[in-house]
Parts: C-alpha cells; sequence; structure tokens
C-alpha cells in the first residue's frame, strides 16, 4: 500500500493546535484543494493544512489520481472503492496527528466529491471523534442490501458535519446532499446542509465561507 503525501500549509500562528486534511475529488490531485487552506487561514490560524494525492492513478485523467475506480458499471464499486481506500487514508491521518502531536479530536475531514465519500466514510468510523466533517458536492456512501442495524453499528464516531452542494451539480445531483442530510441524520449524526444556487459540481465562495465558518465555530467548542 503506497503511503499518502500531499501538499501542506503550516499553521499562521506557528504552532498548529488542528489539523485539516483535504480530500480532493476523481481525476485531481492534492494541488487541486490546497488553496483552500489558504483560503481559510485567517479563520483558522491555529490549523495546520494538508492536502494528500490519493494513492491511485486516474482510470480516466492521465494526470489525476482516484481514491478508487469509477466505472459506472458495477452498483457495489463505490463501497468497495471506500472499503479498500480507507486502511491507507487512516494510516495517514494518524501520521500527520503524530507529525504535529495532535490528539485524534483535533482532526477535521473537508472532502470534495469522491474525497466527500471517503471523509464521511472514514470520518464515521475513527476511533477518536474528529471534530468536524465538511462535505463538498458528494454522497454518503452506503451498501447495497445491507441490513440498517448492521451498517449503524459501524458509525462509532458522530462528529458534526457540514454538507454543500450546488443546485445546477449534473454530475453529482443536488438530491444525494438530501440523502446523506437524511442518512446522518438517522444515525444521529449532527448535520447542516448549504446548497449554493447556480453553482454545478464546484465550490463558490459563499460556500467556502459556510466550510470555514463552520470549522472554525467546530474547534470553538473543543477549546
Amino acid at each position: 500500500m503506497a503511503e499518502l503525501d500531499g501538499p501542506r500549509l503550516q499553521p499562521q500562528s506557528g504552532r498548529a493546535h488542528q489539523l485539516v486534511v483535504l480530500l480532493h475529488g476523481y481525476g485531481a490531485d492534492g494541488n487541486d484543494l490546497i488553496d483552500i487552506g489558504r483560503a481559510w487561514q485567517g479563520l483558522l490560524p491555529d490549523a495546520a493544512f494538508v492536502s494528500p494525492h490519493a494513492p491511485r492513478p486516474c482510470g480516466q485523467a492521465p494526470t489525476g489520481r482516484e481514491w478508487f475506480p469509477l466505472t459506472m458499471r458495477d452498483p457495489h464499486e463505490r463501497w468497495n472503492g471506500c472499503l479498500e481506500a480507507a486502511p491507507g487514508l487512516n494510516a495517514f491521518l494518524d501520521a500527520e496527528l503524530a507529525r504535529h502531536n495532535l490528539p485524534g479530536s483535533a482532526l477535521a475531514l473537508v472532502g470534495f466529491s469522491q474525497g466527500t465519500m471517503m471523509s464521511l466514510h472514514v470520518g464515521l468510523r475513527r476511533a477518536v471523534e474528529p471534530a468536524a466533517i465538511v462535505g463538498y458536492s458528494g454522497m454518503l456512501v452506503v451498501p447495497e442490501n445491507v441490513d440498517p442495524d448492521k451498517f449503524a453499528d459501524e458509525i462509532v464516531s458522530r462528529p458534526p458535519v457540514l454538507l454543500v452542494h450546488g443546485d445546477q451539480d449534473q454530475l453529482i445531483p443536488v438530491q444525494a446532499l438530501m440523502h446523506a442530510a437524511q442518512g446522518l441524520s438517522a444515525l444521529d449524526v449532527p448535520v447542516e446542509w448549504h446548497v449554493s444556487p447556480g453553482i454545478g459540481h464546484g465550490i463558490d465562495q459563499e460556500g467556502l465561507r459556510h466550510g470555514g465558518e463552520f470549522l472554525a465555530r467546530a474547534f470553538r467548542t473543543q477549546k
């Protein structure tokens, strides 16, 4: 299993008290999201940011990466892909927390698209509850034909979650936000959401602002 790595930003204050991990979407790499960290540094001066490159070369983008393949031919591929990619991501999260000498509760996960799928899958199963999860333009991955009680038993962490989605997203329709919000609520995970009008599969300034302010509030509650 290849070790993950990617661009990092040191905290503005000089010493990390929080760690924000940015997980990119299918066909991109860590450089795609690290600018979110730059945009949020004023709100989160004590946070270190890292945006790891996904472990696999993307099957449909010659210079991009993927957390798992997407063929759209197998109804189980998202679930199986999350299961396969989770151990490597968890090892990276543990290593980054150790790098900054931080507890698991100082972690926030931020994902875009496929990165949101990974953020929710891994974040809700961390032994130590993260501070927060922010998911842009993604979905909650649930296995087909699973016993709901068995699925619920896997959820050991219930951090606050913010979901943000464009109402003109044609790649992952905005209905995925509604399904995810309902699914998280059914699991007793506190969830907020924001729909960006006129926005496709991307992040606008309003969605960016909501995400940064959400993380700032979540970290403040821990102090």
